[in-house]
């Protein structure tokens, strides 16, 4: 009875330890409509002081931050990628490599930076709140990386953005204030 089992059993467990899964009827019918699956992210080189560019966020933030402008990418599948580190006052350190997906308004954290060396596993995609208490978020999905919600061209567009302040007042402005009704009288 022994012999006959091991056979039965290889041929059961054969093709899902093999990794080979076949998709079911629905999957094969609703895969086009599938958001595409993401890039496989490489983690940069932990940020150098001298890469850094600090941006600003709020002028009662207790924190200052920075975007490692080595880290700055813009990906085939529309995704804004950066190292922030943000520092408190007292000396204290945050460091995560991010990815911010501009069309939709999301981020996600790959990973969080300690002691020079990148640990974690990828959180999932969570939508930028406007009012969070997570301003810098917000900053840069506004202001630096996705101007009218569409990705910046290239690292050095990033870079660019990030030295000179990000978008210009006019245009941050523009965005913020309705159109033909402010309740001003004009």
């Amino acid at each position: 009875m022994r012999g006959r089992l091991v056979p039965v059993l290889i041929l059961v467990v054969g093709p899902a330890a093999c990794g080979h899964a076949e998709k079911s009827d629905w999957e094969r019918k609703h895969e086009a409509g599938l958001p595409p699956g993401e890039e496989t992210v490489a983690l940069p080189a932990y940020p150098e002081e001298r890469q850094l560019i600090e941006f600003f966020v709020a002028a009662t933030s207790e924190f200052r931050f920075f975007v490692d402008a080595a880290s700055i990418g813009v990906a085939s599948d529309g995704v804004v990628r950066y190292t922030l580190v943000a520092r408190s006052a007292a000396g204290a350190e945050n460091v995560s490599y991010e990815g911010m997906r501009c069309a939709t308004g999301e981020v996600r954290i790959y990973a969080l930076g300690r002691g020079g060396a990148w640990s974690g596993r990828p959180g999932e995609w969570r939508a930028i709140q406007p009012r969070s208490v997570q301003r810098w978020h917000n900053a840069l999905y506004r202001e630096y990386f996705c101007p009218q919600r569409e990705p910046i061209a290239s690292r050095q567009e990033g870079i660019d953005s990030l030295r000179r302040g990000g978008a210009s007042v006019s245009r941050s402005l523009s965005e913020d204030v309705p159109r033909g009704g402010s309740g001003s009288g004009w």
